[in-house]
């Protein structure tokens, strides 16, 4: 059993996936603060002075007006719609570097495929047998 959970385990494919989700992992926290540290404060500078972190709709009368977000939630539920548009602006940007990544993926497999089938140079045998067919031909032919 042992034996083959180290097969299994060293195999390539799980090697691959692997550090795919560790990379992947990295690179969502890197998106991650690009959109929360740079975009949506650009974002809320230029619609005016907003802070999209702490946008929300309280949906209980213990919440008051201007708490923050964490502890609205604290005290009652919330509709963080702020939080959604952060993290919907989030998933626009992975998924538009994904497709950049597929695409290019994609590009240099056409490439590969594209590239002209030039046949194998006929071996010895293979010149020797079509020589023979030639001049079996010529003899049937007389």
């Amino acid at each position: 059993m042992l034996k083959e959970f180290k097969e299994f385990a060293m195999r390539g494919n799980v090697i691959d996936l692997a550090v795919g989700v560790i990379i992947g992992a990295a690179f969502g926290r890197i998106v991650d603060s690009v959109v929360n540290d740079l975009v949506m404060p650009l974002i809320g500078k230029i619609i005016g002075d907003v802070d999209f972190s702490n946008l929300y709709i309280p949906l209980s009368n213990k919440i008051k007006q201007g708490m923050a977000l964490v502890d609205a939630k604290k005290v009652g539920p919330v509709f963080a719609w702020g939080n959604f548009i952060t993290i919907l602006i989030n998933f626009i940007i992975l998924a538009f570097i994904i497709f950049l990544v597929v695409k290019g993926m994609n590009t240099l497999t056409r490439r590969k495929i594209a590239a002209p089938f030039i046949p194998p140079a006929p071996t010895k045998e293979e010149v020797l047998l079509t020589e023979m067919r030639e001049l079996l031909k010529q003899i049937a032919s007389k």
